[in-house]
């Protein structure tokens, strides 16, 4: 990625293209333009990647910084401002990966409250997956190849138990197994599968069963559903309940601009 102007804005007067997503089993994505967001965290790995400039990123609570690309783990608090730029998230699963596996992707990194945070302008191919407007039929291809890219040998060695659990919530999208069931499941009492689910995964075993309710919500608006058929469809009670979980875990409100998107 060493071609004049792979940095350059587009065109001034072109269409900016429609916001991204894509939600896959292993490995989900966005990208676009994007306001401030305030403090929440993930219950995976995300790598944000600031497409055409640097954005304000605050990690826990430490002093706001700016940045072009940051590796978040799991659980970390963050905030950040684009100011309407667009920015991509990639989101990688505990049954692929851990966040090590995507920190070769932040050259010259260096350590911020847990995070890693570069200045680096490498946008990774990401830039050309938000500009593509057919990218949502090359993306899961794209991020599978960017994976590989950045890791060669990425793998995650999960307790068995623990993987079986997250795969069934990933196969099952989000389905809200009680965490006693779940135990009981691979044979664990609910007070040890949790710990080893915390210390395996990086988040409690119902925030990241959330998470996968969340992505089967928006798997659902992708595909055309209107937010209170894809909030019953990912077994929400009702709409408001979907919107208070999707301000908590990505720290801003879900617009109506959302259901504009390629997927």
């Amino acid at each position: 990625m060493t071609a004049d102007g792979l940095y350059e804005r587009a065109v001034p007067g072109t269409a900016v293209p429609r916001s991204l997503w894509y939600v896959g089993q292993g490995i989900s994505a966005f990208a676009g333009p994007l306001q401030q967001n305030v403090g929440h965290q993930h219950s995976v790995p995300v790598l944000l990647v600031g497409l055409y400039d640097t954005f304000k990123l605050r990690i826990a609570n430490e002093p706001w910084t700016q940045c072009r690309l940051a590796l978040v783990p799991a659980g970390v608090r963050y905030a950040f401002d684009m100011a309407g730029d667009p920015l991509a998230v990639v989101y990688l699963e505990p049954s692929i990966a851990g966040a090590d596996a995507l920190a070769p992707l932040v050259g010259g990194g260096r350590e911020l409250g847990g995070a890693l945070v570069s200045a680096a302008r490498d946008t990774h191919g990401l830039r050309a997956l938000f500009e593509d407007q057919d990218s949502a039929s090359w993306a899961g291809e794209a991020l599978a190849d960017l994976l590989r890219f950045s890791s060669p040998r990425a793998w995650r060695d999960l307790d068995p138990r623990i993987a079986r659990v997250v795969r069934q919530l990933q196969v099952n999208e989000g389905e809200q197994v009680a965490v006693a069931d779940a135990a009981a499941s691979v044979g664990l009492s609910a007070s040890r599968f949790q710990h080893l689910f915390a210390a395996d995964v990086g988040v409690p075993y119902r925030r990241y069963r959330a998470w996968q309710r969340m992505l089967a919500a928006i798997r659902e608006i992708v595909a055309g559903s209107n937010f209170t058929a894809a909030a019953h469809a990912a077994g929400y009670a009702d709409q408001a309940h979907f919107a208070h979980d999707f301000r908590r875990m990505f720290g801003a409100s879900a617009s109506p601009s959302m259901v504009n998107l390629r997927g």
